[in-house]
């Protein structure tokens, strides 16, 4: 049976590939701490729970319409208006079955044939590969020199052409925990507005910024018609913990709105019922100043990342702090070999890591950073100790032996 090229250039995802190789280690026995995944180890708020048990405990688990319940919409529009400053109502959001869904509705129905999209480097390793799957062309950016993280402004107005339509931006970011301060958002919203770019905000991890850092969206420094070219995909999975909840939206004019929703009704029908209910009760409860949990969660990330940053710093590894999310994306570049296209391999540094210690991180060739590793400290900071001197002691016999 022939496949489609469509589907035929399409990637798996690294870090689930990544992940299952981790388990089946695990399956044959071995010791392995999984730095790869980025999955809360906490529960899911309260008030997320037992809305999905009433919900199914009621008997009517039906269909919803394509965009979602309206109640649902409309404590999303409240919700990110609290946040950002914006005036979105029900008809501005759409709810989605996660934030990747919510983002590969948004690029289908904002892209055609041939139009490039701009990808600050680091980029979650799905952008890549869904604004492919929409058509496009995405062209990725590296970062300020020597910094894995920062945005260059100058050469994402350089990389604009004829085709550039919009610019995809995520912060805190994944890979890096990166968060943009305000003065370089307002350059990339001026780069859009001068340009006529739609500009599209992964704000996933937007709750989980260390203070005294400020997240600071788009909406926030926006002006004019930009305003009217903005996107925004947020969701459940990391900031409530309810990765297997599978529940986002996106945000937005309406008009793309109802074009998301439109494709959503002929490709997955309604969002789950279920994590409709659990969602709604997770932001009716923070505009009432909770869940708890999220800002128990917060305090643990926060820690459990100087505990990190602390070991990386022993070990000599330079990285930008990160404001947010749950990630730290170090520079390893010293102790890579070189790959075929000349960049440090951190591919096989990552395998050779995980078969050595059985500590799995992930490339930064997944990013389209290579020299880098992901580590995920999402997970308790004894595992993260553990992480540190695994990871120590392969450097340091890997130093030995490039000396040999």
């Amino acid at each position: 049976m022939r496949i489609s090229q469509r589907a035929a250039a399409i990637h798996d995802s690294p870090t689930l590939a990544l992940d299952s190789r981790v388990k089946a280690l695990a399956a044959a026995g071995r010791d392995v701490l999984n730095m790869a995944v980025g999955q809360p180890d906490f529960l899911a708020p309260a008030v997320a729970t037992a809305a999905a048990r009433a919900k199914v405990d009621s008997g009517a688990v039906r269909y919803t319409p394509a965009a979602g319940l309206p109640s649902l919409r409309s404590v999303a529009a409240q919700a990110l208006n609290a946040a950002s400053g914006a005036d979105f109502g029900p008809a501005n959001i759409t709810i989605c079955h996660s934030g990747k869904h919510a983002l590969s509705g948004a690029l289908l129905a904002l892209i055609e044939p041939g139009d490039e999209v701009l990808l600050p480097l680091p980029a979650w390793v799905s952008y890549v590969e869904l604004v492919r799957l929409a058509g496009g062309v995405p062209i990725g950016v590296p970062p300020a020199a020597g910094t894995g993280a920062r945005p260059d402004l100058a050469a994402l107005a350089a990389a604009v052409t004829p085709r550039t339509r919009g610019i995809l931006i995520n912060s805190p970011n994944n890979p890096s925990g990166y968060l943009w301060p305000r003065a370089e958002l307002q350059g990339i919203c001026d780069l859009a507005g001068t340009e006529g770019l739609w500009l599209l905000s992964d704000e996933i991890y937007r709750r989980l910024v260390f203070p005294p850092g400020e997240f600071v969206s788009p909406l926030h420094v926006a002006e004019g018609d930009l305003r009217e070219r903005i996107l925004v995909v947020d969701g459940a999975s990391k900031s409530f913990a309810m990765t297997g909840y599978r529940i986002g939206f996106v945000a937005g004019p309406e008009p793309l709105a109802a074009a998301v929703g439109r494709l959503h009704s002929q490709t997955t029908g309604s969002p789950n019922a279920i994590s409709q209910a659990a969602f709604e009760a997770a932001l009716t409860s923070e505009l009432q100043g909770g869940p708890p949990e999220l800002g128990e969660s917060l305090a643990a990330y926060q820690a459990r990342r100087d505990v990190l940053l602390a070991g990386l710093a022993d070990l000599d590894l330079e990285l930008v702090r990160p404001g947010g999310a749950f990630y730290a994306f170090p520079d390893v570049t010293r102790f890579c070999e070189l790959g075929p296209d000349g960049t440090p391999d951190t591919g096989a540094f990552c395998s050779d890591l995980l078969e050595a210690t059985g500590l799995a991180l992930v490339p930064g060739d997944a990013f389209l950073c290579p020299g880098f590793v992901r580590l995920s400290y999402a997970l308790p900071i004894e595992r993260i100790e553990d992480a540190i001197g695994r990871l120590g002691r392969f450097l340091s016999e890997r130093r030995l032996g490039a000396q040999a």
